[in-house]
């Protein structure tokens, strides 16, 4: 699905002060903001009301929040958990917003510091104080990152498939290659196919005798939207990250983990998770599904959400509840709002059920 967006570009050009462009979004009401930074603007798409929790999310690479979280907050059951609670502050890295202009190759190059560096001025410019982070893949690395620079600002991390060692030599290479295809062809096929296969399991990639699902098909074209000068920049920031594995113990804000049993990053998951203290993270493995569970598989995070937010007082609206629902609030074990359930490996969650004819 192609959307469309109506920019008010007003004095932008002329400005060197952090604006807000309205936009006309699908069904929620969201709006635009370019924050200038020490390291440059920064688009974050707003949704929600603002006197609320902050939630922010961050995308994996070359993607933005249409791309990345789009399945998961178009879900029914996550729009009454996420955007009761939180107001959404869905922070692209730079020159992943839609209709971005090339970022020149001579210009600064952030490196993963950098980037969490600009969302503390993110949170600053709108006034927030700790926020709920949700971060994919490489967005994971960059909220984490943030996350042990500045501790009191963040309240938990849910993580989808995260980094957080250096890159092994085998995804050094990869990327080594896709950097140059980037840099010299641009979004060329081959890049969108490894950049599918880094996202997607095989089943919904599809093959020979069964095309790809509309997932797939979506984000190919979305990604023909991306300005493959602003995806190498960030692409090679990521392949000279530094491993964050010594620090992870000293993190001591909720965190809960998804990656799919497929994901090429699976290991870097349970890496991560054996890092962490145990008495403040979760593991959930989502079986037959890749590294973007928030697009593959968005109903297979909504307990585990809803479960991880109940340890802060958080709930679904009442009024929106079945009392069938799997996920209402009676159905919902007391032993999994204490500190020690954290610790619990939620695995493997069964998304796809068979039937017996």
């Amino acid at each position: 699905m192609r959307l469309q967006f109506e920019r008010e570009r007003g004095k932008m050009a002329d400005s060197s002060d952090s604006v807000s462009i309205d936009m006309e979004t699908i069904s929620l009401g969201g709006k635009e903001y370019l924050v200038k930074t020490r390291h440059g603007m920064v688009s974050v798409a707003v949704f929600g009301d603002q006197d609320k929790p902050a939630l922010i999310t961050y995308p994996d690479l070359a993607l933005n929040h249409i791309s990345c979280f789009q399945g998961l907050f178009f879900c029914p059951e996550a729009s009454s958990i996420l955007l009761h609670n939180f107001c959404i502050y869905h922070i692209s890295p730079p020159g992943h917003e839609f209709g971005a202009a090339p970022i020149g190759s001579d210009d600064f190059m952030p490196s993963v510091d950098d980037l969490a560096d600009q969302i503390v001025e993110v949170l600053n410019f709108f006034g927030l104080g700790a926020v709920m982070c949700m971060g994919v893949t490489a967005g994971a690395y960059i909220l984490t990152l943030f996350a042990m620079k500045y501790r009191q600002r963040v309240l938990g991390l849910i993580l989808v498939s995260p980094l957080c060692r250096a890159p092994s030599w085998t995804e050094w290479l990869l990327n080594k290659v896709m950097s140059n295809l980037l840099y010299f062809y641009g979004m060329c096929g081959v890049v969108k196919e490894l950049l599918l296969k880094r996202y997607f399991s095989k089943e919904v990639r599809g093959s020979a005798p069964v095309p790809e699902s509309d997932i797939v098909q979506a984000c190919r074209r979305l990604l023909d939207e991306r300005q493959s000068i602003n995806v190498w920049q960030f692409l090679e920031a990521m392949n000279g990250r530094p491993d964050l594995s010594d620090g992870l113990r000293k993190l001591h804000c909720r965190s809960l983990i998804f990656v799919g049993e497929n994901s090429p990053f699976h290991s870097e998951a349970l890496h991560m998770t054996s890092k962490l203290d145990r008495r403040y993270s979760a593991l959930v493995e989502v079986q037959a599904c890749g590294s973007m569970v928030t697009e593959e598989q968005p109903h297979a995070m909504l307990i585990p959400i809803e479960y991880f937010l109940m340890g802060y007082g958080l709930y679904r609206p009442t009024l929106s509840v079945s009392p069938r629902s799997p996920l209402s609030p009676s159905c919902i074990s007391p032993e999994l709002l204490s500190p020690e359930s954290m610790g619990l490996k939620l695995k493997p969650i069964k998304t796809r059920i068979s039937f017996k004819v």
